[in-house]
């Protein structure tokens, strides 16, 4: 997926969730953040952040801030990208051979799951988690408590007990990381939920992300490790 019209700013603070003061040209501006997300590690007042200025006027934010910098790792921390960039992946085959159909937001059980795909061995249902929080080479997820996750982990689990195909696919949304685990001191519980959800038969993987500023894509499929 690409990005239009990338301007470059340095991160001032964050008031709510929702918005960030950023200088960009020598002025303080507000812009939308397009991560809910703490990323506490990331969004340190100085760093180096990526814009998207929005062509709609009628906004009361006129740019996304999309990526940051930490150290001399680019990172995407769109919460929306993932999504977009796992849609681009099965349908060119990357994820699974033979990909014909794929549903977003499909509802299975008590759960809206991002994706449902059909492949020539089936129907095969896909959770997508987007991951920002790295150390020391290892990215990891959660950053934060996420009970949502869990239920979604919970709900592949009995996917895959009644015979379903069933994936959790962590898109890394950064390059040159080791493996993937869970963040076991921040959310033990969804630790918990993965490793019983791999046991049941759930496939996980995860993969790197190619990053540029105006620009995400999924490069290589990296070790999970549980």
């Amino acid at each position: 997926m690409r990005y239009r019209n990338i301007e470059i700013a340095h991160f001032l603070d964050r008031p709510n969730r929702f918005i960030a003061h950023v200088e960009l040209s020598g002025q303080v501006e507000t812009v939308h953040v397009k991560n809910t997300g703490r990323c506490r590690e990331l969004l340190i007042p100085g760093v180096t952040v990526y814009l998207e200025r929005s062509t709609n006027p009628l906004r009361k934010t006129a740019c996304d801030l999309v990526a940051v910098e930490k150290g001399e790792r680019l990172i995407n921390m769109d919460s929306q990208a993932p999504n977009k960039v796992f849609g681009e992946f099965a349908l060119s085959g990357g994820f699974a051979e033979g990909v014909t159909s794929l549903w977003p937001e499909y509802t299975y059980g008590d759960s809206r799951l991002d994706f449902a795909l059909q492949t020539p061995e089936g129907f095969h249902l896909v959770e997508v988690k987007g991951v920002t929080l790295e150390h020391e080479g290892v990215a990891y997820f959660p950053d934060a408590p996420t009970e949502r996750g869990v239920k979604h982990l919970k709900e592949l689990t009995k996917a895959a007990a009644a015979g379903i195909d069933a994936s959790v696919v962590f898109v890394v949304q950064m390059e040159q990381v080791r493996h993937m685990s869970p963040n076991d001191l921040t959310h033990p519980e969804f630790g918990q939920a993965l490793r019983e959800a791999k046991a049941a038969g759930v496939n996980v993987r995860a993969f790197s992300c190619k990053v540029e500023p105006d620009e995400l894509r999924i490069d290589r499929e990296i070790p999970v490790v549980l």
